[in-house]
């Protein structure tokens, strides 16, 4: 009964949240901080899904920029977690099909979210090059998944490289974004769902990398973003045995 009553007030909230999006994005479209508005707005949505968040941000983090900012991809809960971390003056790359979402999908094109055609390779190599001018030009930050889709408890699956790219191109840092396990953490028919820990990383230069060693800088991110993971979960087990 619990799970009805959830999916229901989501269902409800989606629908709602979308329409009032729609009518805000309308009267400022593709503003740099659409996104995140609308993304903490989500983000709120944890508490209905029982789940507690700490989120962790180094300081002055979000006083310097624009940055890449890479995230690991888990499962849809994603939407209600994560995005409650997103960053000022930030947007994503999503898919393209997104924008046939209802309410949902026309509100993320509007937020000024960056939509891409992962069928289509030239077009992706010129979402690098659309993304990179963005954060030149309009000094906004981007998020991307690098895995390329949802890992469902596979662990940190390897990274594409189109995000370290993008951070090359731009000549911007890299911020890698780690989330605790969600995999079958959250049970709607259950009250209590724990707490999901997000932390931010300090800034990984790319001077010292080029577009010929990309894959170097791909291995240390993916380094550093499973190690930390690996320690979130770690922390959150303890947690749960005192």
């Amino acid at each position: 009964m619990l799970a009805v009553v959830r999916l229901i007030l989501l269902g409800f909230f989606v629908v709602l949240s979308g329409v009032f999006g729609l009518l805000f994005c309308l009267a400022r479209p593709f503003h740099p901080n659409n996104t995140p508005i609308f993304a903490h707005l989500y983000g709120s949505m944890h508490r209905l899904l029982g789940v507690k968040l700490e989120i962790r941000v180094p300081d002055g983090l979000t006083e310097g920029g624009p940055y890449v900012y890479i995230a690991n991809h888990q499962n849809t809960y994603d939407i209600f977690t994560l995005s409650r971390a997103m960053p000022p003056r930030s947007v994503s790359i999503g898919k393209k099909s997104l924008k046939w979402i209802p309410f949902f999908g026309q509100l993320y094109w509007l937020a000024g979210n960056i939509l891409i055609d992962r069928k289509n390779t030239g077009r992706a190599r010129g979402t690098i090059d659309q993304a990179a001018q963005a954060i030149k030009e309009r000094q906004i930050s981007v998020l991307l998944f690098p895995e390329g889709t949802r890992s469902y408890g596979r662990g940190l699956l390897p990274f594409k490289t189109g995000a370290f790219r993008t951070a090359l191109q731009a000549n911007v840092p890299i911020v890698p974004i780690c989330v605790s396990n969600l995999h079958g953490r959250i049970k709607l028919n259950r009250w209590n769902n724990g707490k999901v820990l997000i932390e931010m990383l300090p800034p990984i230069k790319v001077s010292d990398y080029s577009a010929d060693n990309v894959r170097a800088l791909v291995a240390h991110c993916h380094q550093q973003m499973q190690l930390k993971i690996s320690a979130l979960d770690h922390e959150l087990a303890e947690q749960a045995n005192r």
